[in-house]
């Protein structure tokens, strides 16, 4: 088995692509060893010394780190992952909940601007998600309120020093462009 890393634009996260679906369905995230119980290979992950968060795309793994260096940490994480797909077992444990259907029954938006919202939530599906999905993370709709819309950052994204800019310059502008009544982008 060949598992790839990429760098993100978040210095503290490290991407692996292991050649292999990692979530079938939806994302999970992961930013403590107890909510990492709900996967076997996040737990794993986590049992490594300086790992801080977890977080499963469609074909990849997004691992964040404290201080470590990645020299340090990244033989660890290859050879965990590695052990995981060797041996079978899931990625998810069955009573796992995916982080899409948690974020879905926490959005707000007056029903006046449902079609906004879904404009909005089009936008990010088919041209934010998969630009950001490159960088090993994820956003998500929060709501849409007076002109705002929240959004959540996941995996990379989140604590990602270059966050705040790809928030303002690139999804604002864009969101702006096409739905004159989007006034500003903030992280939830």
């Amino acid at each position: 088995m060949f598992i790839q890393t990429e760098a993100t634009p978040n210095p503290a996260t490290q991407k692996f692509l292991p050649g292999k679906v990692v979530m079938e369905n939806g994302t999970a995230e992961f930013r403590s060893a107890e909510e990492a119980q709900a996967s076997p290979l996040a737990a794993r992950l986590f049992e490594i010394p300086g790992v801080t968060g977890v977080y499963f795309g469609y074909d990849f793994i997004s691992v964040s780190k404290d201080d470590a260096e990645w020299q340090h940490l990244k033989p660890a994480i290859l050879g965990s992952i590695m052990e995981h797909f060797m041996s079978g077992k899931p990625v998810m444990g069955d009573a796992s909940i995916l982080s899409e259907d948690a974020d879905a029954g926490d959005e707000f938006f007056d029903e006046g601007d449902e079609s906004i919202v879904l404009t909005i939530k089009e936008l990010l599906e088919t041209r934010v998600r998969p630009a950001v999905a490159q960088d090993g993370g994820d956003i998500t709709f929060r709501g849409f309120k007076d002109g705002k819309v929240y959004l959540n950052m996941k995996g990379s994204c989140s604590g990602c020093p270059s966050s705040t800019a790809t928030l303002k310059h690139g999804v604002q502008n864009l969101l702006r462009h096409f739905v004159p009544e989007v006034q500003e982008v903030i992280a939830a």
